[in-house]
């Protein structure tokens, strides 16, 4: 008879130069280290100890230490003897400890989480802890017992095939033991096999996405008592070009978020309760999809996407820079991954990579691509393989026809570029390939909710641009039914040690909620009224944004009803029939009550009328400038920094003055200049944008401001 003992009491952490400490799993030493930006970010090996009595043990009878994660490598030792070494960080591992037991135990797991050229992630914009951050479990199984060991399988694997009708599903169940016989059952009907049993139902029961997520359990038994079980779904996908995603024979466009892990004050060391709130947020906002970025997550999670509907991007952590010693590594992961999550009917692919030619092509990179390729389809021929590309990859790249189906990463209004460039880049993407099954796998802006604007730009980390922003990539999303997914960059704000900007130093804000979880910014509601249908509701925006300098102030409304009525101090100001967002004009003269009411639903704002500008509203820094010029500065006969680049570069008088910015730009090692130079992709998305858009994204320690004064005032000299 299988016995799982919780292992999690009762542990000694220890790291170099510090004492021992009692601790309890999960845990991670960069809880607070990781999150604060700050230098004292701390990566190495440290120590984990426990003391445990031999348990009692049948004849021939096996004792199993298992490690759900442990980062990001990891050296198991009992009582002196070393027994395993594991590299990667996220993915369940195993260890036969029984002929290393005495009455009396020690066991010391040595994790460390230092930089090296081989485990990935060693490159991206995340923290990465260290500890052991997810249970640990003692395994005892009888001497005839399922698999435990290879890969951290779980014994048992199903794979379901459904008619074209939908009527008839044929379920295979594959087990992994080292017994003669398995008793299977399935529907209260019981098969005895070597180690595989199919069965044929009839009108069965569908995993149908959000709508009806059903599941179905399998459990397989030996004679010898040990029993594995598991859940899984009957379902039929697709991917097309111009339909999308396809689930069960219908078009189910696929729309939702990306989330890490962590959370503030925890890292990664969560529960299962963390778990569930992140799910119950991710689906507040009606979600149907989430990609679950950049790593294998907790099974509790996939759990629950199995049981709440959602369908899931699962993907290892081969991220940002290709490491020449680091192949076996991307392997190994990604055999852990499909075997631990093979039979959660909510994962719809595998994710190969994420912006990995960021730093550059080689050929050791696309041979490692088409090896990870073949080994997925090797371990699953059921599931496609898709990559995220990052916006300046060449869109006519080798890479991208490897895996089965694409993605990209845009960032057109935040990082670089104009907000329209979203939707010509993924337009003329879909023209040149239109065989292709594209998607848009991240896109999102930082926001500070302290930081709040009337004249909301691209920069600002004010809560204000992220809704201008969001509000202009739903409707491109929506214009485009034939993106198989989009993903938000990002569900939650997220620990992020090399950052220090928007008034925040270690994270990247880009969540719709905050990383502590307890305050959702605005956004969140547009995509909520968007795509919830089943909870009626109204929010006002801009209820942090309460001192207001303007004399006409925009109120702006999210609501999955329509019409929506505004009302001014107990009075009705307008009523606004449409679709998701509502804005309204509102006059100020002192402090006023604002409320909005859609059917049964409303909610309320307070503002006031402030002679000047709230200066806490604003992020200061050293970067981009907010307003440079008044409009007496621009002729329009005449060339200006408002022109495009594209326009400037053909004009040879202008060309020369635009040349020497970047040439002093690059010297400086501007972040865009920098990216531009040599990259002949990235130079033509440029072109389209404002030589203003640029400068502003370089920043004012690269451009000062006088010097953008002076190469606007050059530029007009120059008549069109």
């Amino acid at each position: 008879m299988r016995k799982i003992t919780d292992f999690t009491g009762s542990w000694l952490f220890s790291k170099p130069g510090e004492p021992q400490k009692s601790v309890n799993l999960p845990h991670t030493w960069n809880a607070s280290d990781g999150q604060d930006g700050g230098n004292d970010y701390w990566r190495g090996t440290a120590t984990y100890t426990k003391v445990f009595h031999r348990p009692e043990l049948e004849p021939d009878s096996r004792a199993v230490l298992e490690f759900l994660g442990a980062a990001m490598t990891a050296d198991v030792t009992v009582n002196g003897v070393h027994l395993a070494h594991h590299e990667g960080g996220y993915s369940t591992f195993r260890v036969d400890i029984t002929d290393a037991l005495r009455d009396e135990n020690t066991l010391c797991v040595a994790v460390d989480n230092s930089e090296n050229d081989r485990v990935y992630p060693q490159k991206a914009d995340f923290t990465f802890y260290g500890g052991l951050y997810r249970g640990v479990n003692l395994i005892t199984v009888p001497a005839e017992h399922f698999e435990l060991l290879r890969d951290g399988t779980p014994g048992i694997f199903v794979t379901t095939e459904l008619s074209d009708d939908l009527k008839t599903a044929v379920v295979k169940v594959e087990t992994q033991h080292n017994g003669d016989e398995v008793d299977i059952t399935l529907n209260c009907v019981t098969i005895t096999v070597k180690s595989h049993a199919e069965f044929t139902l009839e009108n069965p029961h569908l995993w149908n996405g959000v709508d009806d997520p059903y599941l179905y359990t399998v459990t397989a038994r030996l004679a010898s008592g040990d029993e594995v079980s598991t859940r899984f779904g009957i379902r039929k996908i697709g991917f097309d070009p111009n339909l999308g995603f396809i689930l069960n024979k219908r078009p189910y466009p696929l729309r939702g978020v990306s989330r890490h892990q962590d959370r503030e004050g925890l890292g990664n060391a969560i529960t299962v309760r963390e778990h569930r709130e992140d799910m119950e947020l991710i689906r507040e906002i009606g979600a149907n999809t989430v990609r679950l970025a950049h790593y294998q997550h907790a099974q509790e999670f996939y759990d629950l996407c199995d049981e709440y509907g959602l369908c899931v991007w699962a993907e290892i952590p081969y991220i940002t820079q290709h490491m020449d010693a680091g192949r076996e590594n991307t392997l190994s992961q990604m055999r852990e991954l499909i075997t631990q999550c093979y039979n959660h009917p909510s994962i719809v692919c595998w994710g190969l990579s994420n912006e990995i030619a960021v730093h550059g092509m080689s050929e050791d990179l696309t041979e490692n691509h088409r090896l990870l390729n073949d080994l997925c389809h090797k371990l699953d021929s059921t599931r496609p393989t898709t990559m995220a590309h990052a916006f300046m990859l060449d869109k006519d790249s080798p890479l991208i026809d490897i895996a089965d189906i694409g993605s990209w990463n845009l960032y057109f209004g935040w990082y670089l570029g104009e907000l329209s460039q979203n939707d010509s880049f993924l337009d003329e993407y879909h023209a040149a390939h239109p065989d292709r099954v594209i998607g848009f796998s991240e896109y999102g802006a930082d926001a500070n909710p302290r930081f709040q604007s009337p004249k909301p730009e691209s920069g600002d980390y004010t809560e204000s641009y992220q809704c201008v922003y969001h509000e202009h990539l739903l409707k491109c999303i929506e214009e485009r039914p034939w993106l198989w997914a989009t993903h938000v960059w990002n569900m939650f704000d997220f620990a992020a040690d090399g950052r220090d900007e928007g008034g925040k130093a270690g994270q990247n804000q880009k969540g719709l909620v905050t990383f502590d979880r307890k305050l959702k910014k605005d956004a969140f509601y547009l995509y909520k009224a968007a795509w919830n249908k089943h909870e009626p509701f109204v929010h006002i925006c801009g209820s942090r944004y309460a001192d207001r300098a303007e004399a006409v102030t925009e109120v702006k409304v999210y609501s999955n009803l329509t019409p929506v009525t505004l009302f001014v101090d107990g009075k009705e100001l307008d009523t606004k029939d449409g679709k998701t967002v509502f804005t309204f004009k509102v006059p100020l003269t002192g402090e006023h009550s604002i409320e909005a009411k859609a059917g049964e639903c409303a909610d309320r704002i307070t503002v006031r009328k402030v002679s000047e500008f709230n200066p806490d509203y604003s992020f200061s820094r050293k970067g981009p400038v907010a307003n440079w010029f008044d409009e007496a500065d621009f002729d329009s006969s005449c060339y200006s920094i408002r022109d495009t680049m594209g326009t400037l570069m053909q004009n040879p008088s202008t060309a020369a003055i635009v040349g020497a910015l970047m040439a002093k730009a690059t010297a400086s090692r501007g972040e865009v200049a920098k990216s531009a130079s040599g990259n002949a992709n990235l130079q033509k998305m440029m072109a389209g944008m404002s030589l203003q858009a640029l400068i502003r994204q370089a920043g004012e320690n690269v451009v000062p401001p006088e010097a953008v004064r002076q190469l606007n005032a050059a530029l007009q000299k120059v008549k069109k």
